[in-house]
């Protein structure tokens, strides 16, 4: 009982903040598409030990022209927020902080494994992150989050093909369709950016052999690289 009014007394603070966060997004482009030079991807992955939580996060920077990595880094450390739904970002933000304070090139645009404005409260981790990082950011998730018991339309058999995912007479974000027969991802404006904009910027970002764009692609394959190294050195 005592541990459910600690939940609940949290959740209230986190949805004011969430709330207050939300009025002042911006679904308008900052930046000169022309100008874009390099795009991060931000990832986490978790594991238990010796009753702590940990996790590790991953940033991936690409050069938008050439699609190559120019730079990847990596933090980990205990988890202290417990998981809640509709709370991630509270839980991941710390770590996320402190893993870009480590980047060397400064990235134009920073793109993540979540959501942007598809959230209950239009603050998924990307908008929330985006206050922080003081950058543009767009969401990038692999599921969808329903959201007021709406469903998304499946988006034709076609790659690039979508369907907007309209809430409250406002669109949330998009189900996009990267390639024929593959499920579809779900792409969100972050903060500082338009919808129809970040929707052709994970579209350049997407290569064959994946539905997913490139730096959040890497930045997942990273994090399941070094979950596994450090799981295995802490154990040793």
């Amino acid at each position: 009982m005592e541990n459910s009014k600690i939940n609940k007394n949290i959740e209230s603070i986190f949805t004011d903040i969430q709330i207050k966060l939300s009025n002042k997004i911006c679904l308008e482009n900052s930046f000169e598409l022309a100008n874009l030079k390099y795009i991060s991807g931000v990832d986490l992955a978790y594991w238990v030990q010796d009753d702590n939580e940990f996790a590790v996060c991953n940033i991936v920077t690409i050069d938008f022209e050439t699609l190559k990595v120019v730079e990847a880094k990596h933090c980990f450390d205990i988890i202290e927020v417990p998981y809640i739904a509709g709370f991630l970002s509270f839980r991941e933000l710390p770590l996320i902080l402190k893993t870009y304070q480590l980047l060397e090139i400064t990235p134009d645009i920073i793109m993540f494994d979540g959501n942007g404005t598809l959230h209950y409260r239009n603050l998924g981790i990307a908008t929330h992150a985006s206050f922080y990082l003081k950058k543009p950011t767009i969401g990038v998730a692999k599921n969808y989050l329903k959201i007021d018991g709406v469903n998304f339309v499946m988006p034709d058999n076609i790659e690039g093909a979508y369907t907007d995912i309209v809430i409250k007479n406002k669109i949330y974000g998009r189900a996009l369709r990267s390639h024929r027969y593959v499920k579809p991802i779900f792409i969100s404006s972050g903060n500082w950016i338009d919808i129809n904009t970040a929707t052709n910027i994970v579209l350049r970002l997407i290569q064959k052999d994946s539905r997913l764009p490139i730096p959040t692609r890497y930045a997942d394959i990273e994090t399941h690289k070094w979950r596994k190294i450090l799981k295995n050195y802490s154990s040793s």
